[in-house]
């Protein structure tokens, strides 16, 4: 990135290139701002109509982040179509259909080519208010940290290639990764929001530092409290995780004060490399419960308070 070459200001460019967030915002006027993003990726399960529906709620899941609502989508699709029967192509855009659908968008068009392996995203444009965009910068002390989708996801999908996940897993990762952030974004605006970010390809360590980026503050985990989706540590003791996972761990380590009982598959799942994962939430700390309570009633059945924002450690995350 620090070899495009720079460009002029632009005032109406609210969120660009100058900060590492989930998507661009572009102000229209004093009421309206476009937000714009754009995703995709290989295949992640083997049911072509659940990869459909993932890819489509990974690309959503970045205008949810900024606070916004998605208007218009197109398709990104690169597809063997000389070796891969086209009925499977057909799913893969019936289940992203649907979840467009699901979250009131349009979808508007697209473009595919012929490749050698499958590839599915979305762009998406989305609108907001320009003085109702959330970042993923700029939690501040006292504030408590919502995490509202369990992690492990890299790890569980590590299992699927290696085809050792049971049934109940395998159903649990997928609809945990299907499932739109809209319902978690709808319950928590009106709060005193001060940053929010999704947990993707970073793991739950590296957005969180995120949040601290250009400021003094610290945040003070409390691992117990993290949602993990269940069988994870015995799949990361024993089937490994992906090297991005690995290569996150060591990013984030100079930055990470682990409690001595956080054992090294702990440390791993905490850095996991996420597949459309659920948000991150910095909220003013009194009205942490509230949220939370919302987000519990709109069905975000795995959020949890996970942490604090505080003075103390500045530029590091203690995990106790």
């Amino acid at each position: 990135m620090r070899h495009l070459p720079q460009q002029e200001k632009n005032e109406n460019v609210l969120v660009g290139l100058d900060t590492p967030d989930d998507a661009g915002v572009y102000k229209l006027s004093n009421d309206l701002a476009l937000i714009q993003s754009l995703d995709f990726f290989t295949p992640i399960v083997d049911d072509p109509y659940m990869f459909g529906q993932i890819a489509a709620a990974n690309s959503l899941s970045d205008i949810y982040a900024m606070g916004g609502t998605p208007l218009t989508v197109m398709n990104i699709v690169g597809y063997p179509i000389d070796t891969l029967a086209a009925d499977i192509l057909a799913e893969i855009l019936r289940g992203s259909a649907d979840k467009v659908k699901e979250s009131g968008a349009v979808l508007v068009g697209g473009h595919s080519i012929d490749n050698k392996e499958p590839i599915i995203g979305l762009s998406v444009t989305g609108q907001a208010h320009p003085d109702k965009i959330w970042t993923n910068i700029g939690a501040k002390p006292g504030d408590k940290l919502i995490l509202t989708k369990p992690i492990g996801i890299g790890i569980q999908t590590n299992g699927i290639k290696g085809n050792v996940l049971t049934k109940d897993q395998l159903d649990r990762v997928t609809n945990v990764m299907a499932e739109l952030n809209k319902y978690a974004s709808e319950a928590i605006k009106g709060f005193p929001v001060s940053a929010v970010t999704d947990v993707t390809g970073f793991g739950l360590l590296g957005h969180a530092l995120e949040m601290m980026n250009e400021t003094d503050i610290g945040l003070t985990l409390t691992f117990a409290d993290v949602p993990i989706l269940e069988g994870t540590k015995h799949l990361a003791k024993t089937n490994g995780a992906a090297k991005g996972s690995k290569d996150n761990l060591k990013f984030v380590t100079p930055q990470v004060m682990f409690d001595q009982h956080i054992d090294d598959f702990d440390r791993l799942i905490l850095a996991d490399a996420v597949t459309s994962g659920g948000l991150l939430i910095a909220i003013r700390g009194e009205a942490a419960e509230e949220a939370l309570q919302n987000l519990h009633a709109a069905g975000v059945k795995y959020a949890k308070i996970i942490g604090v924002f505080t003075d103390n450690h500045p530029g590091k995350i203690l995990v106790r």
